[in-house]
């Protein structure tokens, strides 16, 4: 993802400088977290590049470069092969946050970042549990297993790579409000990935919300336009909105720095969730995606007016 003009006052190797990373492998392990995040995550990669000040990009990426990598590693193959890939990834991850040291580059990289950042092990131990839950996902019957999934893995998730714009990972009440914003996203997420999830054989809505409205799991594999499936993701989409409108209050305990790009995820994930109710239950039937030009309106509403604050390209 290239940059011109301006965005060039700030390079990869001008934050890596602001972040104080002056070693020569490490400075490499961290370039490797930035193109890792530019290939896996476009949108998010060029948030965090004009979003975050310059000096904290590496640390933000490397959160999302070890989280991101971490849920890969639960998602190819059959469940024999993850659950193997799993449990050696696990193994590394505990070994190098044990001996402070890592062969892995975005491991390496991610260790770094959670000392200076001084990030509570407790939420990556909770995520290495938590992340086990998709090896062979159960569904959930009811909402509280939904519940339960959300503080197990997602919340940990948002933890750890939001987490990191706070020193020692933030206050209780900054905790305790991405806790609602945790929910809010993984169930917007349920909806625009409804299609491909059922399609790879699983189903993220809880057992007891197709009851409600009396539909089968088969309605929403065949893509069936049915009344049911239409209040359900509607009722699925306002119950998401609800919370996101109280996860609002992230913005209350972010600094000013890092409000700018809590700004634009709230305002992505409303974005989405308006997208799902305007294709309804088509949702069954092909994923939503997010629109290129509507999310460069977001991030150019977020986007600082001095350009100096912004950064180029990894090099």
């Amino acid at each position: 993802m290239a940059f011109s003009g301006e965005l060039y006052v700030r390079t990869w190797r001008r934050s890596l400088e602001a972040a104080e990373v002056r070693q020569d492998t490490l400075r490499d392990d961290y370039t490797k977290v930035a193109r890792f995040m530019r290939r896996r995550e476009p949108a998010g990669y060029l948030a965090v590049r004009l979003l975050v000040p310059v000096g904290q990009q590496p640390h933000v990426l490397a959160g999302y470069a070890f989280a991101s990598y971490t849920d890969d590693v639960c998602d190819r193959g059959t469940v024999q092969e993850r659950t193997r890939r799993y449990d050696a990834w696990d193994e590394r991850v505990r070994a190098a946050l044990d001996s402070g040291s890592a062969g892995h580059p975005l491991l390496r990289a991610f260790l770094h970042t959670a000392a200076t950042r001084e990030l509570p092990h407790r939420w990556v131990d909770s995520y290495l549990d938590g992340a086990r839950i998709d090896l062979d996902f159960p569904g959930f019957a009811t909402e509280a297993d939904y519940q339960r999934y959300v503080e197990q893995l997602t919340w940990p998730f948002l933890m750890i790579t939001s987490g990191l714009a706070h020193q020692g990972g933030g206050s209780t009440e900054f905790a305790a409000a991405c806790r609602l914003f945790a929910d809010a996203a993984q169930r917007t997420d349920i909806l625009t990935d409804l299609h491909e999830d059922l399609r790879g054989g699983r189903l993220y809505l809880p057992v007891s919300d197709l009851d409600r409205y009396d539909i089968a799991r088969e309605d929403l594999e065949q893509g069936r336009d049915l009344p049911g499936v239409h209040a359900l993701i509607a009722a699925t989409a306002q119950t998401a909105r609800a919370t996101l409108r109280e996860a609002g209050v992230l913005l209350d305990h972010c600094s000013e720095e890092h409000r700018r790009l809590m700004r634009f995820v709230l305002d992505l994930h409303h974005q989405r969730l308006q997208s799902v109710t305007s294709r309804g239950a088509s949702v069954t039937r092909r994923p939503v995606r997010d629109r290129p030009v509507a999310c460069l309106r977001l991030l150019t509403r977020r986007t600082p007016a001095h350009r100096d604050e912004l950064a180029g390209t990894t090099r």
